[in-house]
């Protein structure tokens, strides 16, 4: 903090509690935490509304006032000169003024900001962004941060006086700081935390089992959960039975083609159908047998997000594009969201993926190679990285699936992280370029997989991504670093006004992360038909459809989700 020590704030012709105020903040914190505060108002990849981006600011002003409070403890320390009396007090009110008037700025500015966002993804710009409303819980949220921080300050000198007692002034500080932080830590994880996981979990728990009426058990003995399968409609979960019930029907897809097509197959296990993963996956592998899914001309081994659920535009493109030609198997591994799932049980998703992975692929190399079916591999978010995880390169290189889909990989995907890292220089983060382009390949709303002098090998393998999409391009390095996305050229759905600033852009991409199924259609993590179409159109290489009938179905698919 900054201390007037010459003339004392409370004998100057200021209302003592104006005084009292600004003698308890430093007035290079506000300086830094104001900036700070400013430019977290500026736009990143998703449209935020005011309540979110004013949780936003109020962290970043907190992070610039601590920021600007170490700088000025190491002014201090160095003894360097300082304005002190009546000069120190004549700078921390115009500091204050001003600082005020950046922020009255700024906060003006909000919509514009929002709306070079906005206008990219086709939304209605937004006429306020609420500056006021915006502004008052910002600063809400900043002094509730600053009243924990000296409650935590007031806890480290109480502890320490105590500990003086027993142990040498500087032991006995060391041993404060430990207790405090492992005070507050467990407060915040055995309490907040847990109570806030049991709540989530209870309510997904709860909506997992809800089952929607409209959603009637199937007939068709060749569907899961019907009579004759071996798991039953009440073990599939909500979004397991949405799967198997939803998707175009035989019929369906023979008009669009005009010609005769075959009825897709859907297996699903839900996390009710057997106690492990390993079991789970053994009953899919059976009841996939039992439909005749290795009957089919295409096989495709799908793993979900964290709730079960499984994009439909990502399905019934692909049933489309087939001709109904295709059994497709799933093994639900949690009911939670993703990015809870993520968080909290991440080792079940692996887990289960490699189980189904280990499975279907173990039968599916049992068979004759002239009469089994294609494999393919297809997750989204989640789905995609424990797709990757399941499998080891030197476990298949004998005896390879044909192709992958991967949609969405969260940043921490091993897999795409070293490809991403490896790409050919040149290639942008966002769409690079892989070496001769004979495996992997990336595309987003620009189909990019057409790549002139490129030949696809044995194995097909396509990344689908979009630049404006956090869960993949959310980068904890932001803190300090600007991301190699954000770097020209950029993605063609990411605003012009983006920039980067330490610490500021990592609560702004936290803050997209959480919204990124909020995007409309075809941008952040909400993935659109007619991109799935070209991807799958490279993955399979459907014979019998020409890229006219692409171009079709996109146009019936379109509008659809």
């Amino acid at each position: 903090m900054d201390h007037l020590q010459q003339t004392p704030l409370s004998r100057l012709p200021v209302p003592r509690f104006v005084s009292t105020l600004l003698a308890s903040f430093s007035t290079t914190g506000l300086i830094v935490g104001v900036f700070f505060f400013a430019m977290s108002l500026t736009p990143s990849l998703i449209p935020r509304p005011y309540v979110v981006q004013a949780v936003i600011s109020g962290l970043s002003l907190s992070a610039g006032y601590a920021i600007g409070v170490l700088l000025r403890w190491v002014w201090s320390l160095l003894d360097l000169p300082e304005f002190r009396g009546r000069t120190g007090l004549t700078v921390k009110v115009l500091a204050a003024l001003g600082c005020s008037g950046v922020a009255l700025a700024f906060l003006w500015r909000t919509a514009y900001w929002q709306n070079t966002v906005r206008q990219i993804m086709g939304l209605d710009p937004v006429e306020s962004a609420e500056p006021f409303k915006l502004g008052l819980i910002a600063a809400l949220v900043f002094v509730a941060i600053v009243l924990l921080a000296r409650l935590f300050r007031l806890t480290f000198s109480f502890l320490a006086r105590r500990f003086e007692h027993v142990l040498t002034r500087p032991l006995a500080k060391v041993a404060a700081v430990v207790a405090v932080i492992a005070l507050f830590w467990s407060a915040v994880d055995g309490v907040i935390f847990r109570f806030a996981l049991h709540a989530a979990d209870s309510s997904f728990q709860r909506l997992d089992a809800l089952i929607d009426p409209d959603v009637a058990p199937p007939t068709d003995p060749l569907k899961t959960g019907s009579s004759a399968s071996l798991m039953t409609w009440d073990e599939l979960g909500r979004q397991g039975r949405q799967f198997v019930a939803s998707g175009p029907a035989a019929k369906d897809i023979g008009a669009f083609f005009g010609a005769e097509a075959k009825e897709p197959l859907r297996v699903y296990a839900g996390l009710n159908s057997a106690e492990t993963a390993k079991e789970r996956a053994k009953l899919a592998l059976e009841e996939l047998k039992r439909v005749g899914g290795f009957e089919r001309t295409n096989l495709l081994i799908v793993v979900p997000t964290g709730t079960g659920w499984i994009d439909p535009p990502g399905m019934d493109s692909l049933e489309y594009l087939l001709k109904g030609d295709v059994a497709s198997v799933a093994v639900q591994y949690s009911y939670l969201t993703s990015w809870l799932s993520l968080l909290v049980e991440p080792e079940y998703g692996a887990e289960t993926a490699d189980a189904l992975f280990d499975a279907v692929y173990g039968y599916w190399t049992t068979l004759p190679r002239d009469k089994r079916p294609k494999l393919y591999l297809y997750g989204l978010s989640l789905g995609s990285m424990n797709s990757q995880g399941s499998v080891d390169p030197f476990d298949i290189i004998s005896d390879p699936f044909q192709g992958a889909l991967w949609v969405g990989s969260p940043f921490p995907t091993r897999t795409w992280l070293q490809i991403t890292g490896n790409r050919n220089p040149g290639s942008p983060e966002w769409r690079p370029l892989y070496r001769d382009g004979s495996v992997i390949r990336f595309t987003n709303q620009e189909n990019a997989l057409n790549i002139p002098g490129a030949k696809w090998g044995n194995v097909r393998i396509v990344y689908l991504q979009y630049a404006s999409d956090p869960i993949t391009f959310f980068d904890p390095h932001s803190f300090y670093r600007e991301p190699d996305w954000m770097k020209a050229p950029r993605g063609p759905d990411v605003s012009p006004a983006l920039r980067w600033f330490p610490v500021v852009t990592m609560f702004q991409l936290l803050a997209d992360m959480a919204l990124a199924t909020t995007s409309p259609i075809g941008y952040g993590h909400v993935y659109a038909p007619e991109h799935y179409i070209d991807a799958w159109m490279q993955v399979m290489a459907p014979p019998g459809v020409t890229e006219a009938d692409a171009e079709r179905l996109k146009g019936q698919l379109k509008g659809r989700y």
